[in-house]
């Protein structure tokens, strides 16, 4: 019988500890929660498991893969956000390699020294730890713990030891808190804050920060960004965040409805061009230096 309950009365971080102490093999899976309008004994509004939020395997223990839902998880994307290939590079083998497993691409792709295997390994691990990281901030939501299941064979399966996961995620849950003091709302949008070069002088940005300074745009939402660039919710809010520190990027409550900002894709950075006229010649700076990164 699967284990199942709600992660906030269990959370992630204890299932952790339950998998890693028991050496269990199996899969969590968290659902979106769907209000059934009953109350739990704690007099908390039940939830039935909705829409699939994120996926986690073990096997005797130990962590080997982890997908998240409404993020590329495929290895072109995790190769691209990580470096290993270029934008133009992962088009093509998107297109390319449609019906081709994880497994046999990689071969081809070290076969073709596009990447090596220590690339594909590294890759793939910080991407399963990256999104481990991200639902150990998450408080709410049904999950299900299924023994015995795993993924597909055509998966790249890392083994991760979770110990030390379990102590850099409760770092990071403490930095999350602190995100969230700043960037509390993923339906708001960026704007360039007055004289924006003068703040730029002499500023070094990591090559997501200046992914995310590209579609800075009122009718671009933080969360529209996220998903043009991959990312899940605590990493745009992590580079957001030192980007309204460093006083680079000024935050604008949004005013439209939710329903609207999910009806709209973000703005090309022509109509970026058009709708920020004080801040074009900027703009077509930071998007230059963008392309030779």
């Amino acid at each position: 019988m699967p284990l199942q309950g709600n992660i906030r009365d269990f959370s992630t971080t204890q299932l952790l500890n339950l998998v890693n102490l028991s050496r269990r093999t199996g899969m969590l899976t968290i659902f979106e929660g769907v209000p059934t309008g009953e109350k739990d004994g704690n007099n908390n509004p039940k939830m039935a498991p909705g829409a699939q939020r994120a996926q986690v395997a073990f096997n005797k223990g130990k962590l080997i893969f982890a997908s998240l839902a409404g993020q590329e998880n495929g290895l072109v994307a995790v190769l691209n956000k990580a470096g290993k290939l270029t934008d133009d590079q992962a088009k093509v083998l998107r297109e390319r390699a449609k019906n081709t497993s994880d497994k046999a691409l990689a071969l081809r792709l070290i076969g073709a020294k596009y990447v090596s295997q220590a690339d594909v390994v590294n890759c793939i691990k910080q991407h399963i730890l990256d999104v481990v990281y991200n639902l150990m901030s998450w408080d709410d939501g049904p999950f299900r713990f299924d023994d015995e299941i795993t993924p597909s064979g055509e998966n790249i399966l890392v083994p991760i030891d979770i110990e030390p996961v379990i102590i850099e995620g409760a770092r990071r849950v403490r930095e999350v808190k602190e995100l969230e003091n700043v960037v509390d709302d993923l339906d708001a949008s960026l704007r360039f804050p007055e004289n924006p070069r003068e703040k730029f002088k002499g500023i070094h940005l990591s090559v997501d920060e200046w992914k995310v300074v590209s579609y800075v745009n009122p009718k671009n939402t933080i969360r529209m960004i996220m998903r043009q660039l991959n990312m899940s919710d605590v990493e745009i809010k992590r580079v957001v965040y030192g980007l309204v520190q460093a006083g680079l990027v000024e935050i604008v409550k949004k005013t439209a409805s939710k329903e609207d900002a999910a009806k709209n894709a973000p703005a090309s950075r022509r109509q970026q061009r058009k709708g920020s006229k004080p801040d074009a010649q900027l703009v077509n700076k930071l998007i230059n230096k963008l392309k030779t990164l």
